[in-house]
């Protein structure tokens, strides 16, 4: 079989590829961001982020330079000509240890580096970020976000205000079905599962206001929590100073403790708990309480305490609200909600609950011994 060896059109090609993947890298990993169409980055770490983004791009740029430039360069090369015969047979490669053993080496080594590079930013997100700071919740729903804080009765929608250069961290879950929440300014994106909550841990360092997105398709109105394109229901990160954020977090909680909600409006409102479903409370137990609250003793603590036994505990007498552990007392904080210690506990209305979701939880409750 008619052998072959790469001509010096092929090292000179080679060498000519070398330069455009070194330029490539030069400019991927110099230029202010790597997508000249995302946003400034707002907040750390984002740009840590972005370096993850800039080793990323520059690597593509290098295998595409190289893919693309020798698949052109073999096609005109080995291109058939007019005056082949027939039968004519192209060159065949094989059993080419050198070669085989440089793809397999070679890709290798860049996933391990890609690992590394993943893995110290992991490292940065989620264990060198401060432990103090600020706790918000967010929880999406169709088709919105609210937000809940520390010391403030309810839930804020659509506008999440943070100071700026303070730690947070954010609680995310879903009342309904599976959204997302992104900023593209902070370069962080996470998913919020009903059921589940997922943190996200950032440091805001950049005053002003970023869109919310939801990137995962949630129904029929999911263009809506689009913070970018909607002007009707999109949400908003504001960041301000801490001056500004401090006025905003008293006038936000004056105004929520005057404002009136649909559960203290029937909170008088006798519950027929006798009419509960235990199987129905544990299907809406899974729906609008396992994502603060755990299936463990008071201790294991997700937001909430632990609700094992909540009714039949002897080391727990009393529930978070001082009153006995009584079926109808937590028919009263699942109707009221309830501010304390452990956070803020949404009431019926902000928990979409109806009177029977209420007897049914309470049912499947005093089933848990």
């Amino acid at each position: 079989m008619e052998s072959t060896k790469p001509s010096r059109g092929f090292w000179v090609l080679t060498a000519i590829l070398g330069g455009i993947s070194v330029a490539a890298i030069v400019y991927f990993w110099t230029t202010p961001t790597v997508q000249p169409w995302l946003p400034p980055e707002g907040g750390h770490p984002g740009n840590e982020v972005d370096k993850l983004f800039r080793f990323m791009a520059a690597s593509a740029a290098v295998l595409y330079t190289f893919v693309v430039g020798y698949i052109v360069y073999f096609a005109i090369v080995f291109r058939r000509r007019k005056s082949d015969p027939p039968d004519a047979l192209g060159v065949h490669v094989h059993d080419n240890n050198k070669l085989e053993t440089a793809w397999t080496i070679l890709p290798s080594l860049f996933v391990v580096l890609l690992s590394i590079f993943s893995v110290k930013i992991w490292s940065v997100l989620y264990l060198q970020q401060p432990a103090n700071g600020l706790v918000v919740e967010s929880i999406a729903h169709q088709w919105g976000y609210v937000f809940r804080y520390p010391n403030v009765k309810g839930e804020i929608p659509e506008e999440m205000h943070l100071p700026v250069n303070v730690p947070v961290t954010l609680n995310l879950t879903s009342r309904d079905v599976i959204h997302s929440f992104w900023v593209p300014n902070m370069r962080l994106k996470a998913d919020m599962i009903p059921g589940m909550v997922n943190v996200i841990k950032f440091t805001p360092t950049r005053i002003g206001r970023y869109p919310i997105i939801c990137t995962e398709f949630c129904g029929t109105l999911h263009s809506r929590m689009n913070g970018m394109v909607s002007t009707e229901n999109g949400a908003i990160m504001v960041v301000e100073s801490e001056a500004a954020y401090q006025a905003w977090y008293h006038r936000t909680q004056i105004a929520q403790a005057r404002a009136p909600s649909a559960a203290e409006a029937t909170e008088a409102t006798a519950i027929a708990l006798a009419s509960g479903s235990a199987s129905a409370g544990k299907t809406l137990f899974s729906q609008k309480c396992s994502a603060c609250h755990a299936l463990g003793p008071f201790s294991q603590r997700v937001v909430g305490p632990g609700l094992m036994g909540v009714l039949h505990d002897p080391s727990h007498p009393n529930l978070v609200d001082g009153d006995p552990a009584t079926p109808a007392n937590v028919a009263k904080i699942l109707q009221r909600g309830f501010t304390g210690s452990y956070g803020t506990m949404p009431n019926q209305s902000e928990n979409a609950l109806s009177n029977q979701d209420i007897a049914n939880l309470v049912a499947y409750l005093n089933t848990l011994k």
